[in-house]
């Protein structure tokens, strides 16, 4: 082995070792922080299930860590996923969602859920997907909670909006 391929694993080995002690900071609330969205929009409980076994770790304030994260740099793809994942929907934050925003995230989870873009490959290597009864039952639970926001929307304050 030459020199300079050695210096270059010695430098790499040293690197590995120091971000083990530099991980990003852990996504846990020490609230359940999706009591509102849970509250609101009243999934029947296996929709309940499927929400927070394969969407709530990516898109809530409580991620359920899996035994790999503490390991670096896994606990950064991790982390970038998550902070992905809560910037496009964070169940934790529904309260601060207008009637349209929430209306536009439910839509936008029935076209990303219907095209098979969630949960993310990489989440169901070790997760495991959506299998099709729960597609079908997340999509009919968010159509009729569209169907809530929406006539929400059209008749504010008990008139129909202009």
């Amino acid at each position: 082995m030459n020199k300079f391929l050695k210096k270059g694993l010695i430098f790499l080995v040293i690197v590995f070792i120091g971000m083990q002690f530099y991980t990003p900071e852990k996504n846990i609330s020490e609230t359940y922080s999706t009591a509102f969205f849970e509250n609101e929009t009243q999934p029947p409980a296996p929709i309940l299930a499927t929400l927070q076994n394969k969407c709530y770790d990516c898109h809530s304030n409580n991620t359920n860590y899996p035994w790999y994260n503490n390991i670096a740099p896994v606990s950064y793809w991790i982390d970038d996923h998550i902070l992905d994942g809560k910037k496009h929907l964070n169940f934790s934050g529904w309260t601060t969602y207008s009637t349209k925003k929430k209306d536009h995230k439910i839509e936008e989870l029935v076209a990303e859920v219907q095209e098979g873009e969630m949960p993310l490959k990489e989440y169901t290597w070790t997760h495991g997907g959506l299998t099709e009864d729960e597609v079908k039952g997340l999509i009919a639970w968010a159509e009729r909670n569209r169907v809530i926001y929406q006539y929400a929307l059209k008749y504010k304050n008990g008139q129909l909006a202009q």
